[in-house]
Order: structure tokens, then C-alpha cells, then sequence
């Protein structure tokens, strides 16, 4: 932050004050709360209970509705503390680092609620099924996938989510050519759906004993997890399922029973597999799920690519394009292509830290 007086900090501080003015008109306290009412008096009707689908949706609105009129709160209270403060400090009795620190501290939390508002769209707040695949390249490719997902698994722990493995596919010699995992936690989705697309590797490889320079390829796919309450039509006879014996790394066989499912939706050709359990009855149940929610998410890419013909847009498709470069040799950089963004610090960004490039491309996407 570069302020250097106290008319710069003033100056800083009404800044900021408008865009919380802003926010406060565009999230409208009064009306969130008013509808937090008429949640609560929902919840006091008899049977509301009985319906544990309704019951879970409301109490997720309650507490994200409650979640920002407390952050809208915390920003007033802190911005009228910076405001004690510089009193204090015309009057010669507080110091100017303190004024200082609550200033960044007010951008921050600022700047958080911001992204959080970003994220309004009707799955934002869902769970997240990401799938990961290998590109053409073999070994190469695979062990790009193998890094992806500790780098997102490493995401997911930063920001507090559970992490599930849905099915893994270990390459033949190394890494892996295939991943799916779901994450858990508020807003998965919305975060991670800027992720969807072409990632490439630049690199000296660690399997070339000449030393060359390889570049490899991995596609990323992310999808909302679907409630149940969500009609999705899957008719049986359009679902092909193939059973398999689920491995481990290494060719290891997890069992010696088919539990393993793979479903292929004949109409539009999506496949889908799952043999994170060892009983095929339940693995056959969370592949229909993330089958459910890839066609989910299907038909919502269809509704926008409709609407983009009637914009007359040309609006580039992040999923079958290259979206960031991971360069590791000759020099070190990763750079999104969307927006610009670029981070030289790789190791930082493959142990997780992913969110500047997020909030970059959401920022980006609120503007379009």
C-alpha cells in the first residue's frame, strides 16, 4: 500500500469508503435481512423437517444471507475505528503504523467480500467434481496431471475444503493419465470453475536422460455437484455401464472383484467412472452423481452459448482452449492467457496458492 502521510491515508480510506458504499447498496442489508426472517419463521412451521432437502437449502441461504451482513458489519466497524485513529493521531495520542495496519487490514477483508460477490451465479456456492486428463505426451503428460492434482489438492486444503477421490487412473509407468476428486466446501465451484480449461508445461523433463526441454498437456474440467432436487433426466437405456477391477498406483489391484463402474451416456457421449469404494453397488451410485452433474452442467453451457448468439458475442470458450502456461525452463513463470496474470514464483503456485489468478479471471468475467 503506498501511503506515505496521512493525507494519503485519508485519501486511501474514502476510496475505499465508496466502494463499501457501493457494495452496502448492491447487497442491501435490509432486504437480506428481511428475508433471514422469513427463513427463521420457516423453520418454526410444523414439518418443515420432514423435508431434509428444503430444510438443508434454507439453512444454507440463512447462513450465507447472516455470513455478509456480519462481514458488511465488520467493515463498518472497522472503518469507523481507522476513522478514530486519525483523530487520535491529529491529536498527537496513536501511531501511524497502527493506522496503517488497520488500513490494509480494512482493503483486505474489503477486497474478500468483493470476490465473494463475484460468485452470485445459481451454482457458485456448490460443491465441485474436478477431473483432470492427460494430453497427448504419455509419461509426460501424465506426471503433469500427477502435479495438477497435488496443486489442487493443495488449494482445497488452504482454503478448508474435504477433499474426496472419486476415481484414479495411474499411468503406465508414471504419474497419472486420468483424476477425479470432489471438493467440499462453500463455494468450490465458484472458485474453481476458473480453472476449467487447457494447462501447459513447459519443463526440462525429469524422464528424458538428455536433458531436453518437453511440453506437455492436461485438460481440467469442473462441474457443481447437483442436489438431488435438481430434475436431471438420465434414462437407463441410454447409459452404457462397464465394470472393472479398481487399481491403485503402482498396477496395484485395490480388489479382485469388478467393483469399478464406468457409465457412458449414449447421446452425448459423456463418461463418467468411479471406484473410490469397494462395493460396485456404491461406486455405480456416485458415478450416476457425476454423471448427473455433467449433463447439469452441459445443458447450462448450452443456455450460455445461446445467449451469447442472441449478444452476438464471440466470447472465447475456456473448456478445449489453452488457458495458463506453466513455464519451468528456460526462465520461470506461469501466466493465465485469459487475463494477463502472470506469477514467476511457480513453486508457490503448485504448492496451492491459486487464488490471485482466480480472483484475476473472476474480475475479469464480472466486467464482460
Amino acid at each position: 500500500m503506498d501511503v506515505e502521510n496521512i493525507g494519503e491515508v485519508k485519501t486511501k480510506l474514502n476510496g475505499l469508503c465508496e466502494e463499501l458504499d457501493e457494495m452496502r447498496v448492491y447487497l442491501d442489508p435490509d432486504s437480506m435481512n428481511k428475508r433471514i426472517e422469513e427463513l427463521e419463521k420457516e423453520m418454526t412451521e410444523e414439518g418443515f423437517w420432514d423435508d431434509q432437502q428444503r430444510a438443508k437449502n434454507a439453512m444454507e441461504e440463512r447462513n450465507r444471507l447472516k455470513e455478509k451482513v456480519k462481514e458488511l458489519e465488520n467493515l463498518d466497524e472497522q472503518k469507523d475505528e481507522i476513522l478514530v485513529l486519525l483523530e487520535l493521531i491529529d491529536e498527537g495520542e496513536a501511531d501511524f503504523d497502527e493506522v496503517i495496519n488497520s488500513l490494509k487490514s480494512f482493503e483486505k477483508d474489503l477486497e474478500k467480500l468483493t470476490i465473494k460477490n463475484m460468485l452470485s451465479e445459481k451454482h457458485d456456492t456448490k460443491n465441485a467434481f474436478l477431473t483432470l486428463h492427460a494430453g497427448a505426451g504419455g509419461t509426460e503428460s501424465q506426471d503433469w496431471v500427477e502435479m495438477l492434482l497435488r496443486m489442487y489438492t493443495r488449494f482445497a486444503e488452504h482454503k478448508g475444503y474435504e477433499i474426496e477421490t472419486m476415481d484414479i487412473l495411474p499411468g503406465d509407468d508414471a504419474g497419472i493419465k486420468s483424476a477425479t476428486i470432489l471438493l467440499k466446501g462453500q463455494y468450490a465451484y465458484g472458485y474453481l470453475k476458473a480453472e476449467r480449461g487447457v494447462h501447459r508445461l513447459v519443463r526440462v523433463s525429469p524422464f528424458d536422460s538428455s536433458g531436453r526441454r518437453h511440453t506437455s498437456f492436461a485438460s481440467v474440467d469442473v462441474v457443481p455437484e447437483i442436489d438431488d432436487d435438481i430434475e436431471v433426466e438420465v434414462k437407463p437405456d441410454e447409459v452404457k455401464m462397464d465394470t472393472y477391477r479398481a487399481s491403485g498406483a503402482g498396477g496395484q489391484h485395490v480388489n479382485t472383484t469388478d467393483s469399478a463402474v464406468r457409465l457412458t451416456h449414449l447421446p452425448t457421449g459423456t463418461v463418467v467412472q468411479c471406484q473410490n469404494q469397494r462395493s460396485q453397488h456404491k461406486n455405480k451410485e456416485q458415478a450416476f452423481k457425476i454423471l448427473r452433474s455433467k449433463l447439469a452442467a452441459k445443458q447450462l453451457e448450452e443456455k450460455e452459448k445461446e445467449r451469447e448468439q442472441l449478444r452476438g458475442e464471440k466470447k472465447e470458450i475456456a473448456w478445449g482452449s489453452q488457458i495458463r502456461s506453466y513455464t519451468f525452463h528456460p526462465f520461470k513463470l506461469i501466466k493465465d492467457h485469459r487475463t494477463g496474470y502472470e506469477e514467476p514464483n511457480v513453486d508457490k503456485v503448485m504448492d496451492g496458492d491459486l487464488e490471485p489468478f482466480i480472483e484475476s479471471y473472476l474480475k475479469q468475467e464480472m466486467k464482460t
